[in-house]
């Protein structure tokens, strides 16, 4: 074992964040952190890593071992090139080669015993330097920049000049380069290309050491990862298997949980009704049976409610109008910044109902393609035609079509002057704002909430033409997962770029891959893209189409079965009728004997008194054993 979390325990402003987290990693676990937004995923990395402390509990690296840790965004302060800040991890085998080369020349000079010794140092560092993977060290070095979606031109670039992302990204060659026993990565994918993702899924599957990730990319958990720890509500489990996995068994068990709830509550509210119903009969026999049940109910250990999946935002994308069936023509389309052309001739169509994905490494021009198609760019070369009835509906990452100066309330307000206070509210309580968040100031916003509320005037515009780029940026899982649904079920057009694999697979259609300056056409989801790739020697085949098969009919044997299901239960409710029935009429006559035995002259005559208590106690059995045959049905 690498990693040990006992009891973790932490709380801002007395609002607890972890309580009692407990797990650990395996030397060689690759293990995913899961949780949705705000759920304590990074406060529990900086608390594993010593940035932060916890309020109780232990975390135990063990002895000897090293860690490593990337923080979602890093800000790396150096005068270095990229490839010389990489080349710095290297110092330790730059020396050990520095003094390889001098022992080589003063072997050249000495003689003896001076020579013997020299050779036995020389033999220690050259097997050192062999096992630091000295003689191939500049290769690696270059090797993982590339990986890492930086062209060999760039090498030579100053850290200053390079965008966060940028800076991320050489952060995280550091780190690999580093090669500590433990990886802790926090969403290493956020600034990578899709070729740059799958080379860090390769290189961490091939990891000589363990690696604890929290990411949103489920196609890359799915990859790499083997255990996911799973934070909710503040407490931990752990789950074996992928990301999939992981969220195959937490269906079962959210769904096994809330039918145990759900049965409890059932039981309750029975046990409940039969309380009262036995205090509804109004004898000391009935009441008494009434208290032993209530007794045993008080003692029962209620469950809570399960959580259930986030159903805080209801996405329904329903196009106003419906367009034409030729929605976007693109011909011979051309763009150049500066010296450098982005791409060049490209064409494409788009019909009513197709859901596209552009995809393609940074850089390549994809968000200048929907910007252009937007008209928020001028192409230099080239058309682009919208068909009949096309309205289009833009989601942008830099979310220009919000007001950084108006508050929530009036972002929606003003762009949708029909909704009354209500209908806005309801809009944007279906995207997380509530109560005062309405007030907050636009500008305010974190980025994942700009995109909540670039979502809230997409889903109420009327366009039947949806442009997107990049839609689940800074979204949690279950935020993606209603995203997908709404897209799913949206009868419009859809064109987006994305680097989300998973989002891809489950609601593209037909994917564009830019690559080389030109498009290239795949007709089905990612993974039909990856198996394209992978054999482009395959022909389509045209499969023969077969009939789809009805369900079989009910058989007439099923029909017994179920009228018989019927009648017994009808008798059951008839019985039980009978016997509320024959209760009553017991209640009755017991009652009249007790005014009869009230009566003055019955006070007085033995005889009759005692023949009338004789008949009392026979009706108070067979009340008694009415009741017990009652309590034996209403269950």
């Amino acid at each position: 074992m690498i990693l040990s979390c006992q009891n973790i325990s932490k709380a801002f402003a007395e609002k607890p964040v972890l309580s009692n987290v407990s797990f650990h990693i395996e030397d060689y676990d690759k293990a995913a952190l899961v949780g949705i937004n705000g759920a304590g995923k990074t406060t529990l990395l900086r608390i594993i890593v010593g940035e932060l402390s916890p309020d109780q509990g232990v975390v135990t690296l063990a002895k000897g071992k090293t860690l490593g840790y990337l923080a979602q965004n890093q800000d790396v302060n150096s005068e270095n090139t990229i490839y010389d800040e990489l080349l710095s991890v290297k110092a330790d085998v730059i020396e050990t080669e520095r003094k390889i080369r001098q022992l080589e020349l003063s072997m050249k000079q000495a003689s003896g015993e001076a020579l013997e010794n020299l050779m036995d140092t020389y033999t220690r560092l050259t097997h050192a330097f062999e096992l630091a993977n000295g003689y191939a060290y500049k290769s690696e070095i270059a090797g993982v920049l590339k990986g890492l979606g930086f062209e060999e031109g760039e090498f030579s670039h100053p850290i200053a000049t390079l965008s966060g992302g940028q800076k991320t990204r050489v952060a995280l060659g550091r780190l690999l380069l580093l090669k500590p026993d433990l990886i802790i990565l926090d969403e290493p994918t956020n600034h990578l290309d899709l070729n740059s993702i799958a080379w860090l899924e390769t290189y961490l599957l091939n990891y000589k050491g363990a690696v604890l990730v929290v990411s949103h990319d489920r196609y890359f958990l799915d990859r790499i990862a083997g255990k996911v720890i799973e934070i909710d509500q503040t407490n931990a489990a752990s789950f074996t298997g992928n990301y999939s996995d992981y969220a195959v068994k937490k269906e079962q068990l959210r769904t096994a949980a809330l039918n145990a709830y759900f049965k409890q509550q059932q039981e309750i509210k029975h046990q409940e009704e039969v309380i009262e119903k036995l205090r509804s009969f109004n004898r000391e026999k009935s009441i008494k049976r009434a208290e032993s049940r209530e007794k045993l109910l008080n003692k029962m250990e209620v469950l809570d409610k399960p959580t259930t999946a986030r159903t805080d935002i209801h996405m329904t994308l329903t196009p106003r109008c419906i367009s034409g069936n030729d929605v976007l023509h693109i011909e011979n389309l051309s763009k150049t910044f500066g010296e450098a052309p982005l791409f060049t001739g490209l064409s494409m169509d788009l019909k009513r109902g197709e859901h596209v994905a552009i995809i393609g490494d940074n850089g390549t021009g994809k968000t200048t393609i929907l910007k252009i198609i937007n008209g928020l760019l001028e192409a230099d070369t080239g058309s682009v035609s919208l068909g009949t009835n096309v309205h289009i509906g833009y989601y942008d990452q830099e979310h220009h079509v919000l007001h950084t100066e108006k508050t929530l309330f009036e972002e929606i307000s003003d762009a949708y002057p029909y909704l009354n206070n209500t209908e806005i509210r309801s809009t944007l309580a279906a995207f997380l704002f509530t109560g005062e968040d309405v007030y907050k100031r636009i500008g305010d916003l974190s980025g994942g909430e700009r995109g909540r509320v670039s979502l809230a005037k997409l889903m109420l515009s009327e366009s039947n033409f949806l442009i997107l780029d990049e839609p689940t940026n800074h979204l949690d899982i279950t935020s993606k997962e209603i995203l997908e649904d709404a897209l799913n079920a949206y009868e419009g057009t859809v064109l987006y770029v994305s680097h989300d694999r998973y989002f891809i697979n489950r609601t593209a259609s037909r994917i564009l891959e830019l690559s080389h300056k030109v498009l290239t056409n795949y007709l089905g989801n990612y993974d039909y893209y990856l198996e394209k790739k992978n054999t482009l020697s395959t022909p389509f085949s045209s499969a023969p189409s077969s009939k789809k098969e009805e369900p079989p009919s009910e058989t007439k044997l099923d029909w017994q079965a179920k009228k018989e299901q019927q009648a017994k239960a009808r008798k059951k409710e008839n019985d039980l009728k009978k016997c509320e029935e024959a209760i009553t009429a017991l209640e009755n006559q017991i009652a009249a004997l007790e005014d009869q035995m009230a009566q003055p002259e019955i006070a007085v005559d033995a005889a009759k008194l005692q023949e009338l208590s004789i008949q009392q106690e026979a009706l108070g059995q067979k009340l008694a054993s009415l009741y017990q045959q009652w309590e034996t049905m209403a269950e």
